[in-house]
This record gives structure tokens, C-alpha cells and sequence, in this order.
């Protein structure tokens, strides 16, 4: 293990290379390589292991009502994947992980993750808390899916954009999204034409102005009406 580099892996980042090597030792576990397009795990699927994405990037996806593919996220390694599930009653993948470049997976069983707990209370606690974190993103991403017009979700977007970028610009009225329109529209499971048209329509109407990725709030209230 002290060839990989986990200095960015949430779980294992702060423990250090040798520290992890400890943790590791005489541990079961494997690595498999995915190629571009290549499923890491279906929806469904039974989750056994702890996944630890090590090198390239993963999208994941959920099947919506209407039969299409909803992106729940996009992953770029050193990350955990669906390690909230693991040890769950049902632990069964919520989503399809698929690989968007070729990517190597570290897996690790669940016993073997029981062991190395009781090994390294650290480990333990950062898992706890990398998966709490997880549980507020998916509440957010939850509350975009439940909105049901297309400027409601983009508004919702917007909205948190703006307070993130308030964070450090308690004034600011401008913040920089982190997906182009092509993604933005499968984050919302909406088709891009469709999320094109609401955008130019919040332009229309004074709302926003946007000038590539950079948008720039203009009614506030107006943002959060359309929230329902």
C-alpha cells in the first residue's frame, strides 16, 4: 500500500502513508482496473465491499420514473463509493457507477473494514463522517429531484451557488457553476434544449445574467418564487 497515494481520500487522507500501510497489513482485499464506459457496479447489485476509487473518475446514475438515466454524481478519485451502503440491511448499490476514463477500484471486504475499525479508531471516525457528509449531499440532491419544473431546479441550483460564494463574499451577487450545460441538464435529468430555454427566460426576465459559466443574481426573490 505505500506506493498509492491517499493523501486525497477522505477516509485515509489524514492518517498518514505508513500509518495506512499499518492499517492495511495483513489485510484481504483486490484491485480491478475499468475501462472508459465500463459498469464498477449496477444498481441493484448486492454491496459486499468497501470501494475506494484510486485512479480516473466514475459517474453515477439512477434510473428515473420516466425510464431515463438521472446523474446522481460524478466522482474523480481518491474517493469512497456507495460505502454508506455497505453496511446496511439492504445493502444493495442505489445507483449505476460507471467508469468515465479507464480507473482502478480498490475493494475491500466487509469484514476486512470491520477489522481494520477496531484497528484504528481514526479510521473508524472519519468513515462515520465522510458518510454523514454523503447524507447531506444526497438530502440536497433529493430536494432538486422533488422539484418538478426545470426553472424550479435551476433556480434551487443557483440559489445554493450563491450562498456557497456568500461564504467567503458575505455581498456577493456572482458565483461560478461547476457544470456547463450539457451537465447541468443530465444533473436535472432534463434534456438541454429544455434547461436552454428556462435559462434565456430568466435572462428575459431580469432575473439572472449569465456569461458562460459566471452568473450574476439580479432578483433573488424572484429565484427563491420559483422554488414553489
Amino acid at each position: 500500500m505505500r506506493e498509492m497515494d491517499f493523501s486525497r481520500c477522505p477516509i485515509l487522507g489524514d492518517l498518514g502513508n505508513e500509518r495506512v500501510a499499518q492499517l492495511f497489513a495483513g489485510a484481504k482485499f483486490s484491485i480491478e482496473t475499468f475501462g472508459k464506459g465500463e459498469m464498477v457496479a449496477m444498481q441493484g447489485s448486492p454491496c459486499k465491499h468497501l470501494y475506494i476509487l484510486l485512479t480516473g473518475s466514475v459517474k453515477t446514475e439512477m434510473t428515473a420514473e420516466t425510464g431515463g438515466l438521472i446523474t446522481i454524481e460524478n466522482i474523480t478519485a481518491v474517493r469512497p463509493l456507495a460505502s454508506a451502503f455497505l453496511f446496511a440491511e439492504q445493502n444493495t448499490f442505489p445507483v449505476d457507477v460507471t467508469a468515465t476514463e479507464t480507473c482502478k477500484v480498490l475493494m475491500v471486504p466487509r469484514d476486512e473494514v470491520i477489522k481494520m475499525f477496531q484497528k484504528d479508531g481514526k479510521f473508524l471516525e472519519n468513515y462515520i463522517k465522510f458518510n454523514s457528509n454523503k447524507a447531506q449531499f444526497l438530502s440536497r440532491r433529493l430536494q432538486v429531484l422533488n422539484i418538478k419544473t426545470i426553472k424550479g431546479k435551476l433556480a434551487h441550483y443557483i440559489l445554493e451557488g450563491l450562498d456557497r460564494a456568500r461564504s467567503s463574499d458575505p455581498r456577493s451577487l456572482l458565483f461560478t457553476m461547476d457544470k456547463n450545460q450539457t451537465e447541468l441538464a443530465k444533473f436535472f435529468g432534463v434534456t438541454r434544449p429544455a434547461l436552454a430555454r428556462c435559462i434565456a427566460e430568466l435572462e428575459d426576465d431580469g432575473i439572472i445574467e449569465m456569461e458562460r459559466k459566471v452568473v450574476k443574481i439580479k432578483n433573488q426573490q424572484a429565484l427563491k418564487n420559483l422554488l414553489g
